[in-house]
């Protein structure tokens, strides 16, 4: 079949076969998804034609992506055409042309449009502009995998199902789909992030209800860490905005009998990927398995977050180690082709990923079942480190928050740390050594002499455990790798600065 070109057609047949088959399909019903999961690899194979008719679209259409791509690759094949064009992001695409310039036929459209703000984290909020027709997707494939997962747990389809959205609400995108994609499951209440009103609404309705609550992972912890006895209630947990280490999803799933995180960018698209059970599943036998980990991801230095996504709405490429990623959808608004967040990570294939693991004596897909018995879908798998730049550096060591994260949550002291900042000292001889910031629960520990070394230990451990960087800067200098730890009660020293924050900031 000839590649694509710079005609503004809407794509060969084979696209729409792809989005029928394995996309459109499956925001239906359950049944239909199941199907696109059966279909995931024509839709892996057919990705590529999907990408490459975004492309020719946004070019046609677009006026700023035109101006930024420049004159028009040659014909060729679909995968070798996208790799023509230049990876965009947000400083040499979003902050160089206006936000209309960036829609379809270059007008912010007055009707059939919403506009959302991203969370700050990068250093201030963005604007972004979606259509009602792509948000409408995004929130239908939204309740079919809530409705896929709870289909796989005993007696929850039988009961009626409370969604308590606890994502800051506002101008977020996240917050706000949430609300109007789950509110189709059943009763639904936005607390936004406020513990006592989460608690309030479980005490109103009592146990008699399957709950789900969303949110980020640390408000999920601090929701257990201030609630009662909540072992009459079934509730799950559906978390997004950053990773969790498998030491905090043990401790949630204490009270949850399930917790489960979604992968998305506010300037990329808020819904690409989802953890399943399979996911979750291989996620903890990489974790105990070094060799393992290093067959699937090339590395043990840390551990990624894993998750399946759709083809049919995302090809995903990758650069330098990071993600590209191209949405595929004819609904899009303002096209992201190429666009990179600066995320860490790759993608494995189904296949592939059954392979190594059965060369392990794993098989997956009946290990899965141990966690659910909700169908497997055999789409991609996407892992994500985190973004790439959130590290500090010590004599040319590379520290990750996941990793620092990871040894605090393995610490016995783990449950008097509600967050944590990673930063750098320097002492009068000039030696650079780590520095943890440690929020704690309660102002009290903040004094516990002998707390500080505990954590410290922690955290030195676990970097010398994954870190082959590390090791090998503490064999250079020993002194580099003595790790500081500085304890703040409740929103003191630099958590005062994140009270207002939607997300936590984990590097100073």
């Amino acid at each position: 079949m000839p590649g694509p070109g710079p005609a503004a057609d809407d794509g060969p047949m084979v696209y729409l076969t792809c989005a029928r088959v394995a996309g459109s399909a499956a925001t239906r019903s359950l049944p239909a998804f199941r199907i696109a999961g059966r279909a995931g690899r024509l839709a892996t194979l057919l990705s590529a034609e999907a990408a490459a008719a975004a492309g020719r679209r946004a070019l046609a259409t677009v006026p700023a992506y035109a101006d930024f791509v420049g004159p028009v690759p040659p014909r060729a094949a679909a995968a070798d055409w996208l790799r023509a064009l230049p990876v965009a992001d947000k400083k040499s695409y979003i902050d160089a042309y206006p936000l209309a310039a960036r829609c379809r036929s270059g007008m912010l459209p007055v009707t059939g449009a919403e506009l959302d703000e991203s969370s700050g984290s990068s250093g201030r909020p963005y604007t972004w502009v979606r259509s009602t027709a792509e948000l409408e997707q995004v929130r239908r494939k939204l309740v079919i995998l809530v409705r896929h997962l709870l289909a796989g747990e005993p007696d929850d389809g039988r009961r009626p199902i409370v969604t308590i959205n606890a994502f800051s609400m506002g101008a977020w995108a996240t917050g706000t789909n949430v609300s109007r994609a789950l509110g189709r499951l059943g009763l639904l209440k936005s607390t936004g992030p406020e513990p006592d009103k989460v608690l309030s609404v479980l005490g109103l309705l009592g146990p008699g209800y399957t709950y789900l609550i969303t949110g980020y992972p640390p408000f999920l912890r601090s929701l257990l860490e201030q609630a009662g006895d909540l072992s009459g209630y079934r509730m799950y947990g559906f978390v997004g905005g950053e990773g969790m280490s498998e030491a905090l999803r043990g401790r949630l799933e204490r009270s949850f009998r399930a917790v489960y995180s979604a992968y998305g960018a506010s300037d990329l698209d808020i819904g690409i990927a989802a953890e399943l059970p399979l996911t979750v599943w291989l996620r903890q036998q990489a974790a105990a398995d070094p060799e393992l980990a290093t067959a699937l991801f090339g590395s043990t230095g840390r551990l990624p977050m894993i998750f399946q996504y759709d083809p049919a709405d995302y090809y995903v490429e990758t650069a330098g180690g990071e993600l590209v990623i191209t949405v595929c959808r004819a609904a899009t608004l303002s096209p992201r082709i190429r666009y990179n967040v600066h995320d860490a990570g790759g993608t494995l294939s189904f296949g592939r990923m059954l392979g190594i693991c059965r060369d392990f004596g794993l098989d997956p897909l009946a290990a899965s079942h141990t966690r659910s018995a909700a169908p497997v879908f055999r789409m991609p798998l996407l892992y994500v480190h985190g973004r790439s730049d959130s590290t500090v550096s010590v004599h040319g060591a590379n520290i990750y928050p996941e990793d620092v994260g990871q040894g605090l949550a393995e610490s016995a002291d783990a449950d008097t740390v509600a967050g944590f900042l990673l930063d750098l000292a320097e002492d009068e001889a000039g030696v650079v050594r780590p520095l943890v910031h440690v929020e704690t629960w309660r102002r009290a520990a903040a004094g516990d002499p002998g707390l500080t070394g505990r954590l410290a230990a922690a955290v030195r451990a676990r970097l010398l455990a994954s870190s082959a960087d590390f090791r090998a800067a503490v064999a250079e200098d020993p002194r580099s790798g003595q790790i500081e730890v500085r304890l703040h009660g409740p929103g003191g020293g630099p958590f005062a600065a994140s009270a207002g924050q939607i997300k936590r900031r984990y590097v100073r």
